[in-house]
């Protein structure tokens, strides 16, 4: 699952858009933004930040200046506990060439001290978007570990793994995404989103859908 790989991955699989959504950190959408710019693909910054109350939180950034300071940050509410390589694997920062140029020693997918209200709130801080990621899954679902949608924050948008399981998100807006941990679990293109643009350049395909997923209502 190196930046290269992934981006090519997207190419045979004809996805338009794809979001690198790293646990914890966008520290590789550097070298993922590059990688796509060779495939054709049109990248999004983001992460799949783990909460207090360890729900998995979707972050994504129209700027990827954004991203990086949103990363930034969120290291900072980082828990410090060591990477076991020979358990868990490496945690390599990649350039373009997906040669590495870094190593995060701690432990990525540990939850941030930040809940779910505080988590929300640093993300349109930083000018994203968040949702609750896989909210039919047990495991780090907010379904599963809340119970049901909180009053605070306010999500218009909520992730499925399952498209059959619609009346989960209670009227919002759904994203179905492959929540893909290795490159043969990288969906297919099949499902489609109307853009307001003509444009086919990343940056306006790009503010194009942030304007798209901004403007959900419950």
């Amino acid at each position: 699952m190196t930046p290269c790989n992934i981006a090519g991955m997207a190419h045979l699989n004809e996805l338009d858009v794809v979001a690198l959504t790293d646990h914890n950190t966008s520290e590789n959408c550097p070298a993922f933004f590059a990688a796509c710019e060779e495939y054709g693909v049109v990248p999004i910054a983001g992460m799949e930040l783990t909460t207090a109350e360890d729900i998995h939180l979707l972050c994504i950034f129209e700027s990827i200046g954004n991203a990086l300071a949103f990363s930034d940050e969120v290291k900072t509410h980082r828990m410090k506990i060591k990477n076991r390589v020979e358990i868990f694997g490496e945690q390599p920062i990649l350039n373009e060439r997906d040669e590495k140029i870094g190593e995060d020693p701690w432990f990525l997918p540990a939850a941030t001290d930040l809940d779910l209200v505080a988590a929300a709130a640093l993300v349109k801080a930083h000018e994203g978007i968040c949702w609750p990621a896989h909210i039919d899954r047990d495991a780090n679902g907010l379904l599963a570990v809340l119970g049901a949608f909180p009053p605070e924050p306010v999500f218009h948008i909520a992730e499925l793994r399952d498209k059959e399981n619609t009346d989960l998100a209670e009227g919002r807006r759904i994203v179905v995404c492959s929540d893909a941990h290795r490159l043969w679990e990288i969906g297919e293109a099949g499902g489609t989103m109307t853009l307001d643009t003509d444009e086919t350049a990343p940056d306006a395909v790009r503010h194009a859908l942030f304007q798209t997923l901004g403007e959900g209502t419950l």
